[in-house]
């Protein structure tokens, strides 16, 4: 209220388990292919701060960032705000500053209790509901939807983007007048070897083009924008020719992503079992290759095990390192784990992250594959260790 932060343009909220950052960049990607100024807030970021705030596929600069950081300082007070109460804030007001037509608000942790979640949608997408974060969302599946169905609204559209919807979605939904728009239901997908078609409440959009962003699970993340863009078609008409650029164009390092070469490097986030499912469904799919090397690291909060089982089979050597950080598992901890579950591939240990990719490189022939998963911490320090950028 002192910072007079009240947009007046339309806001799409994003939540869920995973394939958040995946639907806020397809947004942006075929919002700013129909000619809007689109800003597009996103977390956590994997080499620089400046990824998290973008206005017009442009990242905020170090000077626009403090000045509205100082702001925000200016303006709060007395009153305590958490390291993403005040990136949230200083990104608003960056984006009303700069007179975005739209925003993409990501949200950070959960939903309800999210500070993302101080600002209204004009639709709210949640992508999927799995376990994750269950010191601070609750132990069950249920309960974390709960959490992640706090961004709906009253009289607006909210999407959900998954097959396997959890009930408390479709209740909540109706407990407080939101419309909901499941996968599966509402809307849903065709596809074929070369393109695919979407199938929403308002017709169809035939003939597209495969996302730019790789991966099996990626057109449920694609027909799920289309379902935004549909409920905000009155606010935000795009046309086919916008909807095909964007899904060409669009980009988002670390989600499958694959790097040419010999050998092939492949960096995904992935740090739940639920994203770990959806990288061995994306590996099942490639050529296979003769020996696969995994660099790998996680926070210790996170189920390591869980992780870990569901790749194994995929993984003929396992390069462990800790991660550098207060919640980062130590290199001990976690090769403890994956002996103690009986992985099948030889487990090998390392000081950093760094030598371990080092080592993968050095023992790879040129049919191996280098895998590099666990969290944004371990693709971002192989990010930087191999000199690659996140555009």
């Amino acid at each position: 209220q002192r910072l007079n932060l009240n947009p007046d343009f339309p806001i799409i909220t994003v939540g869920g388990t995973n394939g958040k950052g995946s639907v806020c960049a397809m947004l942006e990607s075929m919002l700013h292919a129909a000619g809007y100024r689109v800003g597009c807030y996103t977390s956590p970021h994997l080499l620089d701060y400046n990824e998290r705030v973008r206005i017009a596929k442009r990242q905020a600069s170090d000077a626009e960032l403090c000045v509205s950081f100082e702001k925000i300082e200016q303006a709060r007070g007395d009153a305590p705000l958490t390291y993403f109460e005040f990136g949230t804030l200083a990104a608003m007001q960056l984006f009303i500053e700069n007179k975005v037509e739209v925003a993409i608000l990501e949200v950070g942790l959960g939903g309800r209790l999210d500070a993302v979640n101080m600002f209204d949608g004009d639709c709210a997408v949640v992508v999927s509901v799995d376990i994750d974060h269950t010191d601070y969302l609750g132990e069950t599946r249920d309960q974390i939807a709960f959490e992640k169905a706090g961004i709906f609204r009253k009289g607006k559209v909210s999407v959900f983007g998954d097959r396997d919807m959890p009930a408390i979605i479709a209740s909540e939904a109706h407990r407080i007048g939101a419309s909901l728009w499941s996968l599966g239901d509402q809307f849903g997908y065709k596809a074929s070897a070369q393109q695919w078609d979407f199938i929403g409440v308002n017709g169809a959009r035939n003939a597209l083009p495969y996302p730019a962003l790789r991966g099996a699970y990626q057109l449920n993340n694609a027909s799920a924008s289309l379902a935004v863009l549909d409920a905000l078609k009155e606010k935000l008409p795009v046309s086919m020719g916008a909807v095909r650029r964007g899904l060409v164009e669009v980009q988002l390092a670390g989600r499958f992503h694959v790097i040419p070469g010999r050998p092939q490097l492949i960096l995904d986030v992935a740090h739940n079992p639920h994203a770990a499912r959806s990288l061995a469904q994306n590996l099942a799919i490639l050529p296979p290759c003769h020996h696969t090397f995994a660099v790998f690291a996680m926070l210790r909060d996170k189920d390591m095990a869980g992780v870990a089982a569901v790749l194994d089979p995929n993984i003929d050597t396992w390069l462990v390192a800790g991660i550098d950080e207060p919640r980062g598992a130590t290199t001990d901890a976690l090769a403890q784990v994956l002996r103690q579950n009986g992985v099948r591939g030889r487990v090998q240990t390392f000081n950093n992250i760094t030598e371990a990719v080092s080592y993968a490189y050095n023992a790879a022939g040129e049919n191996d594959r280098i895998i590099v998963f666990g969290s944004f911490y371990t693709v971002a320090e192989v990010m930087y260790a191999r000199g690659l950028s996140v555009t």
